[in-house]
Order: C-alpha cells, then structure tokens, then sequence
C-alpha cells in the first residue's frame, strides 16, 4: 500500500515522502491516526504542486537549522546526578535530561529529535547523542554525565 506522510512517522519517514507499508499498518494505524493519506493519482499532483511552492522556503528552514546546529559547536554540557557505588547514577540520565540542559544553554529542540546511544545512561561518564534539528540537518553532541557533589 502506497501512502502519503502528514506527519513524520519514527522508523517510517518524514512528512510528504511517498513510502509502502504493509496493508494492515496502513489501513490499521497510520489512516485512522490521520498520518498518511492514500497515494492517489489526484493526491501526488497536489503533493507535487505542494513540494515545488516549499522547495524555496525550505532553504531558509534549512539555514536556520544549520545556524542552531552550529550552536553546539564548542558548547560542553555537564549533566550532573546522584551517585551510588562508584560511577553508577541512581535513577538515570534521558534525552529529556539533555534536551533540558540544552534549553539552559539556549539551544531549543525538543527531547524526541534527540538520540543517545545506547538509550539511558546509568553510569558516569562521556556520552554521545545525535540531535535531529531537520531531517538533513543531524549533528553529533558530546557530552558528560558526572556525580553531584557530597555534602
């Protein structure tokens, strides 16, 4: 079943792109949810017309990501959290942590464009994340996860 994104859709695609999915998904989830649209004749010329309009004012959505993503460059972020036993955190550290520490330091993005690896972190350390400012615009970010201060 070929469908039309409205909106982007994690593992799937970003919203316009013309993607296949099985039938069930598609009928089951992604309609009813009003993220895709079958992928009628009628429906890519609209899409068409649609993409030829944005393709300019995409450039200055691009630029204005490139100039967040710059940002980052140079910015050391320092998340620190209770510690147990050695380097182990109690509770753990989330993109949501990093998306907050990020907010302080004026860098605005939402916690959901944000990946670390690995997923959670639980120990002390250095990290890595990939922030999604625009589906072309994807930057690495180092950061360190380090223990509160006993008082």
């Amino acid at each position: 079943m070929e469908l039309i994104l409205k909106n982007d859709v994690e593992n799937l695609g970003f919203t316009d792109d013309i993607v296949t999915v099985k039938n069930g998904y598609g009928r089951n989830f992604l309609l009813p949810q009003g993220l895709a649209v079958l992928a009628t004749p009628s429906t890519r010329k609209v899409l068409a017309e649609t993409l030829k309009q944005r393709a300019f004012k995409e450039k200055k959505i691009i630029d204005s990501a490139q100039a967040e993503a710059n940002k980052l460059n140079g910015l050391e972020i320092k998340i620190t959290s209770k510690t147990g036993e050695g380097d182990k955190l109690f509770g753990s550290v989330s993109n949501a942590n990093l998306a907050e520490a990020l907010e302080k330091e004026d860098v605005s993005i939402d916690k959901k464009f944000i990946s670390i690896a690995g997923g959670l972190i639980k120990r002390t350390g250095q990290y890595d994340a990939k922030i999604r400012f625009h589906r072309d615009v994807i930057s690495s970010f180092s950061f360190e996860v380090v223990a509160e201060k006993k008082k």
